[in-house]
């Protein structure tokens, strides 16, 4: 095994780092607390192809692979923007893999370029009220009239809704009993969002405010079949295209608001004079942090792993989901430890410690929560059987 540094990796992060320090932790604590997408920040990455960086280039893309683009989130994150920073152009970097792999070339060429260009905003519509990870007892509908789909349903924790254009929309086009296979019968629709049919409301949440997370009503919403990704039918297959690298770059962003979280806290410790000395000479303070970027490099290791096999065409399901897993897990401990660092001081904003800890918190529940991987790995890795 190779352990030299990649050097395009090594120059992506410098790049990256240019652009995020134009950004520092004051404009992210504003957007947060303003509820304000942060156009310029999500403009700054758009333009220095950041956005597009996973689109083939015969699209306008950067045709680089989920290994680079997680490097790109894994800075963003760390440079204090945190998920806010992350969730501003994620969707954009990995979302629109369905329509690469199973869009047809008109959808490409009229689409792509404008997601590279960052023109094209667009969200990810599959979780509901009543199914959440029961991907397969959703019960949006489309029924075909004619050329056009007509959409009825409900889809919330849509992020980004009331910023995008369009949706990349999972609905049941075949009702479930009379289905062979609960994951028979559901298709992807790249639908519109800003219209009349279609109802967006933010739901009021915890953090990462300045992206917002939106419940989603679609009340005889027309998609043309043109706008339809591949086959009818067989939107669930398609949709496990996008699933393993949303978890990756997921952890990568978890290691980035691991990262950091230590730096912040370190820098806080060495500087902090308590009964006459630095409270970072004291063990109940280092051990912790040490603990913590220990942690961060194994998470690493396992994320950098998944991101390979997915970019060599090798299954990587199992390695997705612990990478998911292993990461939000590294990185909550990281921002717990940078947050008992800080004492009383940590529930002060302008150190940004809270951003950290209640970001990083999320990670542990979306977009699976860590119950479900362990179901996962239990299941399909040990041959266990299935609890649920």
């Amino acid at each position: 095994m190779d352990f030299t540094p990649n050097e395009d990796h090594q120059e992506i992060r410098r790049a990256v780092r240019q652009v995020c320090a134009k950004f520092d932790s004051a404009y992210w604590r504003a957007c947060d607390a303003e509820h304000r997408f942060p156009w310029e920040f999500y403009n700054a990455m758009a333009d220095a192809g950041w956005v597009g960086i996973a689109i083939p280039e015969e699209y306008g893309g950067g045709d680089a692979g989920i290994a680079e683009a997680s490097v790109v989130l894994e800075e963003v994150a760390a440079s204090g923007a945190a998920m806010n920073g992350a969730s501003s152009m994620h969707l954009s970097v990995f979302g629109m893999n369905p329509v690469v792999q199973f869009g047809s070339e008109e959808m490409k060429r009229a689409y792509l370029p404008r997601v590279a260009r960052g023109e094209l905003h667009v969200a990810f519509g599959v979780t509901e009220p009543d199914s959440g990870t029961d991907t397969t007892s959703i019960t949006t509908r489309a029924h075909l009239e004619g050329d056009h789909y007509v959409v009825h349903g409900q889809k919330v924790w849509t992020t980004k809704a009331q910023d995008c254009e369009k949706v990349l929309l999972l609905v049941r086009t075949t009702p479930l009993e009379e289905c062979v296979k609960p994951t028979d019968g559901l298709t992807l629709l790249f639908a519109d969002l800003q219209r009349d049919e279609v109802d967006i409301r933010p739901i009021p949440k915890l953090g990462r405010n300045a992206v917002a997370s939106c419940e989603v009503r679609y009340d005889g919403l027309k998609v043309a079949v043109s706008d339809r990704v591949g086959e009818e039918g067989q939107g669930f297959k398609y949709l496990l295209h996008g699933l393993n690298p949303e978890r990756i770059l997921i952890a990568s962003e978890a290691i980035g608001i691991g990262r950091v979280a230590i730096e912040t806290a370190s820098a806080y410790a060495r500087e902090r004079i308590v009964f006459g000395r630095p409270i970072g000479q004291n063990q109940g303070i280092s051990f912790p942090l040490a603990e913590a970027h220990m942690r961060l490099n194994a998470a690493t290791l396992v994320v950098r792993e998944a991101a390979w096999r997915y970019d060599q065409g090798l299954d990587c399901g199992a390695q997705a989901n612990t990478a998911k897993f292993l990461a939000a897990d590294a990185a909550h401990y990281a921002a717990d430890r940078a947050m008992q660092t800080h004492g009383g001081f940590g529930y002060a904003k302008e150190y940004n410690v809270d951003r950290y800890w209640v970001e990083s918190r999320l990670m542990k529940i979306a977009p699976v929560s860590q119950e479900m991987v362990l179901n996962y790995i239990a299941q399909r890795e040990l041959g266990l059987p299935r609890s649920y």
